[in-house]
């Protein structure tokens, strides 16, 4: 099609409007919901400007690109609206597009209170396609916008011109990295390492970090796996005009859970109290009278039949219920629920606590207090001061046992893991490994590449091995201990084996790597030499660890099998078959 045609075509579309909306999903994935929805835009079907890329394209070589973006957010607005849908709306909009002189402020705000939708519920994406080295100008764009109720994105990160300038200018609500990263990452250590260093920013930023297409349960659980919070992508669902209203469950699939891990942590149930309930239908007088009555009451739950509906949170309702003077008279017989709706967090009694804390982040919710259920039904009412006070004791009686250089746990707490998955009749296998050659290669280079070498091996093997399915720990010099509590503890160990040995040649000089090693005094003071460091791995399995009775019995055959790997030049692994004595039976 010739230019003058897809001019005409384009001024055809833009006069009569025949754009349609299309939606993408944006899901939480510790929450497991949609919390919100991309607005993305198609062409007619039958027109050679179905594409969006080609859309925009010709309508920016036609200098028709603010007509484009208004009439966009025109027909996307009025969709959203349409279906009604509660989550929150995220709108594109080209930086190049507010840089022009035609751009009119105030045009989304009239287009939101025209079809009855708040700011708040609208995100502001700024693509990176376009470059854009007007920062002050975005600066106080921006600002515009967020004086007025929105929040603020960076869509794209990674595949444009100024992505890290313009996220520390911005310092925007949420940052949504480029596809391309996320595309392969559970296969790619390059783009793992990659979108990690900008979760870890994130992070720092208080900024929440969404990772665009994902499309496989791989990539779905490396995502989840490095604690970026919210994504989005064909793997959940593809745009569509009528969206999605909610993500199947089994999508979201976890590695299998093991319970020994949460032997010994706290849950929910732990924290919660039960407050006496009333029926939501309680009139907003009775329930004052039950604050009035009870001063160090500072929440009431709302249940009928079992089934918790809400919290009340006395200092809102007094507020609330006094910002008119005629408060009492005006709704002292309205059902409290009609008065003060809340949809209070709901937790399972058996959730642990960690868990709880990663969701009250997500939701970005600032209610001191949360609800704790058994199978749907009303357990208790938690606070956050109380989940905060458990975490911080649970991680200042981690730190005790830490070992200071890999801040993995000590002799301790791996002891007292050992011993709860003996009472609780709990099948595992114990894995001693042990570098082969250290003290030597210590002597030579000195005790800060001996520690690098140490980090090594310590952050191959907490990277190789799921945390679900083992406890892992540093006990003391080059010695780690590895409680696996999954049957596929071959497969691990041979991977950890696999990478520590390509890694560790990036820690000698180039003559001894020619030499295959180090010439160094041996404990005699003789002069020897020293192949290139190796892991010798021994494995105590299911067989043995259950006839023990404790860690101790453990820990002697842990040593021998150790003793027996080491007999083997380089990286080794061998697996102790040899029966206890008869005091383990």
């Amino acid at each position: 099609m010739s230019s003058s045609d897809l001019q005409a075509e384009l001024h055809r579309i833009l006069n009569d409007k025949l754009l349609t909306p299309f939606f993408q999903p944006i899901v939480s994935l510790r929450l497991e919901s949609i919390i919100g929805y991309e607005a993305l835009i198609r062409g007619p079907a039958d027109s050679p400007l179905y594409s969006p890329g080609v859309l925009f394209n010709v309508a920016e070589r036609l200098n028709l690109s603010t007509d484009l973006e208004l009439l966009c957010r025109e027909l996307t607005i009025a969709s959203f609206a349409e279906r009604k849908l509660k989550e929150k709306l995220f709108i594109n909009i080209n930086p190049a597009v507010l840089l022009q002189p035609d751009f009119k402020k105030g045009q989304t705000i009239k287009l939101l209170q025209q079809y009855q939708l708040d700011p708040s519920q609208v995100v502001i994406e700024l693509t990176e396609h376009y470059p854009s080295d007007d920062y002050h100008f975005m600066q106080v764009a921006m600002q515009h916008y967020r004086t007025m109720g929105f929040q603020i994105a960076i869509d794209d990160l990674g595949c444009g011109y100024s992505g890290l300038r313009l996220w520390s200018e911005l310092l925007p609500d949420f940052v949504k990295i480029d596809k391309h990263f996320i595309n392969g990452i559970d296969k790619d250590p390059v783009k793992h390492n990659f979108v990690k260093s900008i979760q870890t920013i994130a992070s720092s930023l208080n900024c929440t970090m969404i990772a665009e297409g994902v499309e496989t349960e791989g990539e779905f659980k490396a995502v989840a796996k490095l604690g970026i919070s919210h994504a989005q992508g064909y793997y959940f669902a593809k745009p569509a005009a009528t969206p999605l209203a909610e993500i199947a469950p089994n999508l979201f699939i976890k590695e299998n859970h093991n319970p020994q891990l949460s032997i010994g942590v706290k849950n929910a149930s732990d924290i919660a109290k039960y407050i006496p309930p009333v029926p939501s239908s309680t009139s907003v007088q009775a329930v004052f009278d039950v604050f009035q009555q009870n001063m160090a009451l500072n929440f009431l739950p709302l249940v009928d039949d079992g089934i918790p509906n809400g919290l009340v949170f006395r200092e809102r309702f007094i507020t609330m219920l006094f910002s008119n003077r005629y408060g009492l008279d005006l709704f002292g017989k309205k059902a409290v629920q009609a008065f003060f709706p809340s949809q209070p967090l709901l937790v399972a009694h058996d959730e642990a606590i960690q868990s709880v804390s990663q969701k009250l982040v997500a939701i970005t919710s600032n209610n001191p207090a949360f609800i704790v259920t058994r199978d749907d039904l009303y357990v208790g009412v938690a606070t956050l001061l109380d989940l905060l006070a458990e975490i911080t004791e649970q991680q200042i009686q981690y730190a005790k046992y830490a070992n200071p250089l890999t801040l993995l746990p000590g002799s301790v707490p791996i002891n007292n893991f050992m011993n709860k998955l003996l009472e609780a009749g709990q099948a595992f296998c114990v894995g001693y490994f042990d570098l082969d050659n250290f003290k030597p290669f210590n002597d030579v280079y000195g005790y800060s590449a001996g520690d690098d070498i140490i980090k090594l091996l310590a952050n191959t093997i907490t990277q190789k091995v799921p945390a679900d399915k083992a406890m892992i720990g540093h006990i003391g010099g080059d010695d780690f201990i590895v409680v696996f509590t999954c049957s596929d503890w071959s497969g691990y160990c041979e991977s950890i084996l696999k990478v520590f040995a390509e890694n560790v040649l990036l820690f000698y000089r180039t003559e001894d790597l020619q030499a295959g090693g180090i010439v160094a005094e041996n404990r005699n003071g003789d002069s020897c030499f020293f192949p290139i460091i190796s892991v010798s791995v021994g494995l105590v399995d299911e067989s043995l660890t259950n006839l023990c009775k404790s860690h101790v019995e453990i820990a002697d055959l842990a040593a021998d099998a150790k003793k027996q790997a080491k007999k083997s030049t380089g990286n080794s692994l061998f697996v102790n078959k040899r029966k206890p004595d008869s005091k383990c039976y």
